[in-house]
């Protein structure tokens, strides 16, 4: 890496992250900017930054949360999250701790089947309402969601972006995933609600007057326009579909939620700018500045430097090696975005996987998997779903910062990182 372009790329992405985290300036600004420095010494261009599929803006991303803000934007205007609100809490009693982890479970069954962004934009909506209800501060439970998404998304193959990335490579299926990852993911939710216990225990402050108020409450009294949520859940589950039969339809889940979006806005008396009020534009174009950072460190060779250098240090021990990749893919997915960084690590993995013998029961695969998936929960710009809900409770007036958002996720990850590399030592080594 001796190449000047290289070391520039390395300084401005290390500065730029370093704004974000001290959060001296807002984070969109810091991604915009840094994405410009990119551009401007040359660490890519706007052909890879705008076109290339390995290193540019990863539209799909990008297109995938517009058509499912507008989505939820159309469902919000129905009525459906305070009924959600209210059916929760009365189901959980008004208890807090109840509640969060009626939500956690909710959110990683919604993760594995959809996808971690698609399940906290339509869950953050209801928990800023249970939290208003209630009278208890949010960020704890929108935080506790986010990690139960990312955890969640682990379980399937369309449960987050990377999966459809290694799925693809190593040629694994739906079932594949299920049958290695998903019990994994079930056991990882439970070590979340233990854990949320403990760090959140000053949250869960009982309201007795509060408890009772909504106790009396008639949930369907909240649904204001019938027809338009018939509208709403009919293309919801249209959408939903067309995630889960991704490996048979083929249809990009991108292109699957704008029709979607399309689709529920001709057939609807919605109002196409209310629509368009309600997507998060500030968190797109943090995501776009995002992505062309990290495109100039993959053009300028440092994440493919990094990866070889991880795969020379493996060589052919298949043990150590799947613990070496988890570790590494945990840490460096808490820095860039996961996507990018699969993408990257994918041929190399497929590599070491024909290296030791093309072993089957694809033990490497699930350390790329659940590193880089579980990972994304290190920080608060880890995952899609972090910056996402960031923005949702920065829009709402419940900010969420960059640190306090990062010690609770470090704290998860380090748990459900160790709860993993044991599961990978005892299935496929211990007890092979």
């Amino acid at each position: 890496m001796s190449d000047w372009h290289t070391w520039a790329a390395i300084v401005v992405f290390a500065g730029t992250y370093a704004l974000i985290i001290s959060e001296k300036i807002h984070r969109v600004a810091a991604a915009l900017g840094g994405a410009g420095l990119m551009l401007a010494i040359g660490a890519t261009d706007d052909v890879s930054a705008f076109y290339s599929e390995d290193s540019g803006v990863d539209w799909n991303v990008i297109f995938l949360l517009m058509g499912m803000m507008m989505i939820v934007g159309v469902l919000r205007k129905t009525g459906l999250f305070e009924y959600l609100a209210i059916w929760s809490v009365k189901r959980a009693r008004a208890r807090p701790f109840r509640v969060m982890a009626m939500l956690i479970v909710i959110t990683a069954i919604a993760s594995a089947l959809l996808d971690n962004v698609t399940t906290v934009l339509l869950i953050a909506p209801v928990t800023l309402l249970v939290c208003e209800r209630l009278a208890l501060p949010a960020a704890p439970f929108l935080i506790a969601e986010v990690l139960a998404s990312n955890i969640g998304g682990t379980a399937t193959l369309v449960g987050d972006p990377p999966n459809i990335i290694i799925a693809s490579r190593a040629g694994l299926t739906f079932n594949d995933f299920l049958v290695h990852l998903a019990p994994l993911s079930a056991v990882l939710t439970v070590v979340l609600i233990v854990m949320c216990r403990f760090l959140f225990r000053k949250t869960f402050v009982y309201d007795e007057d509060r408890a009772t108020d909504i106790m009396e409450l008639d949930e369907r009294e909240a649904i204001k326009r019938p027809r338009l949520l018939i509208q709403g859940l009919i293309v919801l589950a249209l959408v939903t579909a067309g995630f889960v039969l991704h490996p048979v339809l083929h249809y990009a889940p991108s292109i699957v939620a704008l029709l979607g979006a399309g689709l529920l806005i001709a057939a609807s008396t919605a109002d196409t700018s209310d629509v368009l009020s309600e997507v998060e534009w500030p968190t797109l174009a943090f995501f776009a500045g995002l992505f062309i950072m990290v495109g100039g460190l993959i053009d300028t060779g440092v994440i493919k430097e990094a990866s070889h250098a991880l795969a020379g240090a493996i060589g052919g021990n298949e043990a150590g090696g799947s613990m070496m990749l988890l570790g590494a893919s945990a840490v460096l997915s808490g820095i860039v975005d996961n996507i990018p960084y699969v993408a990257t690590m994918a041929p190399l993995t497929q590599d070491l996987v024909h290296q030791m013998g093309g072993a089957p029961d694809h033990v490497m695969w699930w350390a790329l998997a659940l590193g880089a998936d579980l990972g994304g929960n290190a920080t608060a710009i880890g995952a899609s779903a972090n910056v996402v809900v960031l923005g949702i409770a920065e829009r709402n007036r419940q900010p969420i910062t960059f640190w306090q958002f990062t010690k609770y996720g470090l704290a998860v990850t380090a748990a459900t990182v160790l709860v993993s590399a044991l599961y990978i030592w005892l299935r496929y080594f211990a007890l092979a």
